[in-house]
């Protein structure tokens, strides 16, 4: 059980923080970047979800992703040292992934089929949900870094998460674009 006392503890004062397990990283290290980006998406799908609540079959899918969201950080915030600990660390699982995939199947079959690429534009949640997956490849990104640098380690299914989280926004933004019929379409050169 978590337990928030006290919000200020005046700890990260020095531009420090702690992870998970115990030791304090700065503030700008690549793990508390990875991790930060999480938080940012997890907070975009909580402000597309402002405007999905109507929305039959996509509210709850964005719910439990909020959900995984945090599990996903604290697995970040929970770098693997190899050593026993009396807790087992909270880690994303395969099974979360292929949630995901399914959840992607499902919402897919109802899209309208691509026929360009699509802008993030229509209704106010497929562009909340746009910006989520853009925030979810920033956050892919810096996973990726911080896996390959020496000494760090980012689960496969961590990775494969996120990856497919950014997949899954995107077709549920079409989703909620009228399953795609309201996508606003690029045009290449159409304003040259």
């Amino acid at each position: 059980m978590v337990r928030l006392n006290k919000i200020y503890t005046r700890t990260g004062d020095n531009g420090t923080t702690g992870l998970v397990t115990g030791p304090r990283r700065s503030k700008s290290d690549p793990r508390v970047e990875a991790y930060g980006a999480i938080d940012e998406a997890n907070a975009f799908v909580g402000l597309a979800r402002q405007h999905t609540r109507d929305i039959t079959g996509l509210d709850a899918v964005l719910a439990v992703i909020q959900n995984d969201l945090f599990d996903l950080g604290a697995d970040l915030a929970t770098p693997e040292t190899g050593e026993k600990s009396e807790h087992e660390p909270l880690r994303i699982v395969a099974a979360q992934v292929a949630r995901l995939e399914g959840e992607i199947d499902r919402l897919n079959a109802d899209l309208e089929p691509l026929r360009s690429f699509v802008l993030p534009a229509g209704s106010a949640a497929s562009a909340a949900l746009h910006v989520a997956r853009t925030i979810a490849r920033r956050a892919e990104r810096q996973m990726v870094a911080l896996a390959e640098t020496e000494g760090e380690v980012v689960s496969r299914e961590a990775i494969a998460y996120v990856n497919r989280l950014s997949d899954l926004l995107f077709v549920a933004a079409r989703w909620a674009n009228d399953k795609g019929r309201a996508d606003v379409l690029w045009v290449p050169g159409k304003n040259r």
